[in-house]
């Protein structure tokens, strides 16, 4: 049977209790020389000590969820996912079971002929994923309805259904767990329930951040972004002339970006060319190619192609950072953030293409995500110390990526937004002169604030 502490005599609990710090403090004189010896003493010293405190202060408040919110909610996407199962039954002429891949390949592929070039996975089942899906959706009302009803049915069992269970008793709040050193990007990572992943892209996902809310009538929901964080540190690392200058003179980057690609003055490019640049901006950085943009975009591999090409032509420096960070890592097997952070690549030189390929993207990426995450980290940890300097009554609550959500006073609420905003602009400047620019909203729940 388990025994419990208060029966161990004093004596072996003291003994327990020294060895504890005796340990600790071995581990620290074996430690420090290696930290030394890999270059990190930087990220580890101004990065992830200082945050410990933060997010354990983080953690303790917890957010408040409004259950009742949630169990409406829940009864709506019931009602909306079972119409959608039934048009579904309806179009396919049988009632069959939606949740088996098995049976609905044999529906869509068999009975309904959608695509005479479907394709089986190794198991001699056909391919029903959400990529297969997406190109059917298109022109197959019914495949609509299928990933419709897939959407509502995951909304209901993962996040409405599941968050009023993660519930504190004591405190009516939920308290995620945050794991600071396992994204090997240096992101932060989110648990029990991870609140990184609540969904923002479609309009039914959006509707979850309603469920969280202030922890009563004095307090509102602040929520702070970066804006375009990535992209300014893409431009900052690689010191591109044309696009830090866009940056630094406060213009619209995508609408730039259009310009010098399709080679007109800013004032006259469509919607149609800037959403074009955007998709080129964000996937240049995940080492994207013309068959991705492709897709991304729906045009041909040509057009495709050609838009690439005059984006590289036109930031020649990006291109260069790309090569210069596969390289740096072929011959180091590392990448590092602008704060040191390495992101080691083992298989930076594989004989195998995809496998080289996949490392490849990362030794791009990991420096961009990276220095985002650790520019985040230290804003963290700067309004952190600020709060607490100046006592206010407002906590940070969340942390997701490039966002933080305050649980703020509203006597406090004005004063805090402008001392949010600096200590996020403020905490790592960017090489190049490139500002870094931060956002803040307000409201009665979180998709309100946002």
């Amino acid at each position: 049977a388990q025994g419990n502490m208060k029966d161990v005599e004093l004596e072996k609990i003291r003994e327990y209790a020294a060895e504890d710090a005796d340990i600790t403090l071995q581990l620290k004189h074996a430690f420090t020389p290696l930290l030394q010896a890999k270059e990190v003493e930087r990220v580890f010293l101004e990065v992830e000590n200082p945050l410990v405190p933060v997010l354990t202060q983080m953690e303790f408040e917890g957010i408040k969820v409004d259950v009742d919110f949630l169990n409406e909610y829940s009864k709506e996407l019931d009602r909306d996912s079972r119409t959608s199962e039934e048009n579904v039954y309806r179009q396919a002429g049988v009632r069959f079971n939606l949740s088996s891949p098995k049976q609905l390949g044999e529906v869509l592929f068999e009975k309904l002929k959608l695509d005479p070039k479907a394709k089986k996975t190794k198991t001699g089942q056909y391919a029903t994923g959400e990529d297969v899906l997406l190109k059917l959706a298109q022109s197959n009302q019914i495949v609509d309805d299928i990933l419709a009803y897939r959407q509502l049915t995951k909304l209901k069992s993962t996040y409405v259904d599941a968050l009023p269970l993660m519930i504190n008793k004591k405190t009516g709040r939920v308290h995620t767990s945050y794991a600071q050193a396992v994204a090997v990007t240096g992101r932060l990572a989110s648990n029990n329930p991870n609140l990184q992943n609540i969904p923002i892209r479609t309009e039914r996902g959006r509707e979850i951040r309603k469920a969280f809310v202030p922890r009563d009538n004095d307090h509102v929901l602040l929520s702070a972004d970066y804006s375009q964080i990535e992209l300014r540190i893409v431009a900052a690392i690689s010191g591109d002339p044309a696009m830090c200058e866009a940056f630094s003179q406060g213009r619209d980057i995508h609408t730039a970006t259009a310009a010098k690609v399709y080679n007109v003055p800013e004032g006259e490019v469509t919607k149609e060319m800037r959403y074009k640049a955007k998709s080129v901006n964000f996937g240049i950085i995940y080492g994207q190619g013309a068959f991705g943009l492709a897709d991304n975009l729906g045009i041909s591999r040509t057009e495709a192609k050609e838009i690439i090409d005059n984006y590289k032509k036109q930031f020649s420096s990006i291109q260069k950072y790309m090569d210069e960070m596969i390289n740096f890592a072929r011959e180091h097997g590392y990448v590092k953030t602008l704060m040191g952070r390495k992101r080691w690549l083992k298989d930076i030189n594989s004989a195998n293409f995809t496998v080289r390929g996949f490392a490849e993207r990362n030794a791009i990426n990991s420096p961009i995500q990276g220095t985002a995450a650790d520019m985040i980290k230290m804003a963290m940890i700067k309004i952190h110390h600020e709060f607490k300097a100046r006592n206010f009554k407002s906590r940070m609550v969340l942390q997701v990526h490039d966002e933080l959500v305050f649980d703020a006073h509203k006597d406090e609420a004005e004063i805090i937004k402008p001392v949010i905003i600096d200590c996020m602009r403020t905490a790592l400047p960017l090489p190049s002169n490139v500002p870094v620019e931060a956002e803040i909203g307000g409201g009665i729940n979180w998709l309100e604030a946002h």
